[in-house]
C-alpha cells in the first residue's frame, strides 16, 4: 500500500506534505540555499537513462515566498553597528532600541501602541513561524518604529495565517532587520542600557549611520501618546473575547467567578476607558465582565469623562515617558475621589504621579512574558506580561498609596492602591493572560470596587 500523506494546511487539503516538500525545496534553490544536482546518465541492462536535474516543483496557494534579499544595518549611539538582512519596508528610521524575551505573540508586540517610538529586537531567535493574522492585532495600526530578529520564517505553518511577517511588515511600512547576532546586540543592551539607534536599508555607511544614530532625538521627555491617539470623540466598545480565549477559559475554575459577574444589558456597570494607547484586549475583558465601555482620547478631560456617567474610570496603556503628560496627569487627580480608577502600565504610572510619586527611567526596561511580580497582599507570585520603560519610585510615594505588588528580579513597582480614595493600578499587562490566568482577578477587583462605591455612593 502507498504511504498516506497529510494535509499540509486545513486551509487546502489537496495540498499534502509530499507537495509542500516540493515547494519547500523550490523556495530553497530560489534562495540559493540548495544547489541542483547536475543530471547524469547512468546504463541498466544496454539502456541508457537520463536522471532529470530537478525534481517537480509546485508552489501551493498556502506558502509564501520571502522578498528578494537586501542588506539592512542598525548603527547604535554607542558606535556598535549590526549587518544583515532587510526585510519588510525600505527606508530608513531612528528609535530607541530595546528587547523583549517572549517567545510568542510577536504580532501582539507589533500591534502594540506602547512600543511607538522604538525598535523592538527579539530574544527568541526564530520569528514568523506561525505568521500573522487579523484576529490577533492589538490596535488600529503598528506603532513601533523598526523590528529586529535572527531568524526570519517566510513559510508560515498555521491555519489561522493570512499573510507572513515580511508581507506584513512591508505593508504597514515598517522596517525590519534579520540575520544578525541578537544574543550580542541584547547584551550590550543589558550592559549598556537602552540607547538610540539608526535603522537603515538606504544608508549602508557606517560612519553616517553612527553620526545620525547619536544625534536623534531621545525617547526621555517626548510625548509619545500623542502620536498614537485616536480622535475620534468616543466610541462604545462592542467586541467581547475571542472564541479562542473563552472556549478555553471555561475550563478554569478562575472562569467560574468572571462568568458570575455578567450582570443584565439594564444593570451594566459602565466604564470610561481613557486611551492612552490601548491595547485592544483589554476593552475586551472589560465587555468579558458584563461591563459597557465608552472609549475616549487620553486628552480628554475629566469634566468630560464625568459628563458619560460612568461607574467607573479605566487608564490605558501607552508609549514612553509619562512625565510630560501633564493633561492626563491633571484629569487623574481632578477624577480621584469622585470615581472609582483602574490604571495598567503607563496609566498605572500617571496614576502614581497624580497621587504624588515620582518616575526613573529602568536600565533596559521589563519587556517579556515572564516577568515574576509578588503581590503582598496574598503572598503569591504572578507570572506577568510586561512593556515598559519607566517605573515608579517606591520611596517617592506618599503614605496614602499602598504598594501592593513588587518585581521580583528588580524589586520595583508593580502595584500601587490608594488607602483613602477608590484607585489602584499595576504596572503589567493582565489582559495577555501570561499565567495564564494568574491575574484575571484585577478585573474583577475593579468590578468590586465599581459595585462598593454604587452603593456607599
Amino acid at each position: 500500500m502507498g504511504r498516506e500523506f497529510r494535509s499540509f494546511d486545513p486551509r487546502h487539503p489537496e495540498i499534502d506534505e509530499a507537495t509542500a516538500a516540493r515547494a519547500m525545496v523550490a523556495f530553497f534553490l530560489r534562495a540559493g540555499m540548495l544547489k541542483k544536482r547536475p543530471s547524469r546518465e547512468s546504463k541498466t541492462r544496454g539502456v541508457t537513462t537520463r536522471r532529470p536535474a530537478q525534481i517537480p516543483l509546485i508552489i501551493p496557494p498556502c506558502v509564501s515566498v520571502m522578498s528578494p534579499q537586501k542588506t539592512a544595518k542598525l548603527a547604535l549611539a554607542d558606535g556598535t553597528v549590526f549587518t544583515g538582512t532587510g526585510f519588510g519596508a525600505d527606508g530608513e528610521v531612528y528609535g530607541e532600541v530595546c528587547f523583549n524575551t517572549s517567545m510568542t505573540g510577536y504580532q501582539e508586540i507589533l500591534t502594540d501602541p506602547s512600543y511607538c517610538g522604538q525598535i523592538v529586537t527579539m530574544t527568541y531567535p526564530h520569528i514568523g513561524n506561525y505568521g500573522v493574522n487579523p484576529a490577533d492585532i492589538e490596535s488600529r495600526s503598528l506603532f513601533l518604529r523598526g523590528f529586529i530578529i535572527r531568524d526570519l520564517c517566510s513559510i508560515p505553518s498555521n491555519y489561522r495565517s493570512t499573510s507572513n511577517l515580511d508581507e506584513y511588515l512591508r505593508s504597514a511600512g515598517v522596517i525590519g532587520l534579520a540575520g544578525i547576532d541578537t544574543r550580542a546586540l541584547v547584551r550590550r543592551i543589558r550592559t549598556q542600557g537602552a540607547m538610540t539607534g539608526l535603522l537603515s536599508t538606504v544608508d549602508l555607511d557606517d560612519a553616517s549611520l553612527i553620526h545620525k544614530a547619536k544625534n536623534s532625538p531621545d525617547i526621555v521627555g517626548q510625548d509619545l501618546v500623542r502620536e498614537v491617539l485616536d480622535h475620534r470623540a468616543s466610541f462604545d466598545w462592542q467586541d467581547g473575547l475571542d472564541d479562542l480565549v473563552t472556549s478555553a477559559y471555561s475550563f478554569t475554575a478562575a472562569a467560574v467567578a468572571v462568568k458570575g459577574t455578567y450582570r443584565t444589558a439594564e444593570h451594566q456597570p459602565h466604564v470610561v476607558a481613557v486611551d492612552y494607547g490601548m491595547k485592544w484586549n483589554i476593552p475586551r475583558h472589560l465587555r468579558a465582565q458584563g461591563c459597557r465601555v465608552t472609549v475616549v482620547p487620553g486628552s480628554t478631560s475629566a469634566e468630560q469623562i464625568l459628563a458619560h456617567q460612568p461607574d467607573g474610570v479605566f487608564l490605558s496603556n501607552g508609549p514612553g515617558d509619562p512625565r510630560p503628560l501633564e493633561y492626563a496627569i491633571g484629569t487623574i487627580r481632578d477624577l480621584l475621589g469622585v470615581k472609582p480608577i483602574f490604571g495598567i502600565c503607563l496609566g498605572h504610572q500617571l496614576l502614581g504621579i497624580a497621587c504624588g510619586g515620582e518616575i526613573f527611567k529602568l536600565k533596559f526596561g521589563h519587556r517579556g512574558a515572564n516577568q515574576p511580580v509578588l503581590n503582598h497582599r496574598t503572598g503569591r507570585v504572578e507570572i506577568t506580561s510586561q512593556n515598559h520603560g519607566f517605573a515608579l519610585d517606591a520611596t517617592s510615594l506618599p503614605e496614602a498609596v499602598e504598594v501592593t505588588h513588587e518585581n521580583l528580579n528588580d524589586r520595583t513597582v508593580e502595584g500601587i492602591r490608594h488607602r483613602e480614595h477608590a484607585a489602584f493600578g499595576v504596572q503589567y499587562h493582565p489582559e495577555a493572560s501570561a499565567g495564564p490566568h494568574d491575574s484575571q482577578y484585577l478585573f474583577r477587583e475593579f468590578m468590586e470596587l465599581m459595585s462598593q462605591e454604587a452603593v456607599t455612593g
